[in-house]
């Protein structure tokens, strides 16, 4: 292919059938790819990214999150109840307490990664 760095389009028309079959075949189906991109959109706050980094530290009470944030509960347990409802933290009881968390090890990833990538643009 030539390709142009300043230019988006190849300069000579080609076609690759066998590596656009190989590709299409390899990606996710459709429904998968929407729920993909949910997940970004959620990701996608300044608020709770700051949530995800908080817990990404440690485990959390609502009481905690409002300290740390700077934020009332309000405003902190509605986007606690959007993070949860896409299953990216979880709750739990601790006496009247309830302890929040990210849900698993591929949030903790997405988290730090991201952390990573962004860090070395800089």
């Amino acid at each position: 292919m030539n390709c142009n760095d300043n230019d988006e389009n190849c300069r000579t028309a080609c076609f690759h059938p066998d590596l656009v079959e190989q590709v299409r075949d390899a990606m996710p189906g459709e429904p998968l790819q929407l729920d993909l991109a949910k997940l970004f959109k959620v990701l996608g706050d300044h608020t709770r990214i700051r949530i995800l980094n908080a817990l990404y530290r440690s485990e959390l009470c609502v009481c905690d999150l409002t300290s740390i944030l700077g934020m009332n509960q309000s405003a902190v347990s509605h986007q606690l109840r959007v993070l949860r409802d896409a299953k990216i933290v979880r709750s739990r009881k601790q006496g009247k307490n309830v302890l929040y968390s990210l849900d698993d090890s591929h949030i903790s990833d997405l988290i730090r990664v991201g952390c990573e990538h962004v860090q070395e643009g800089t």
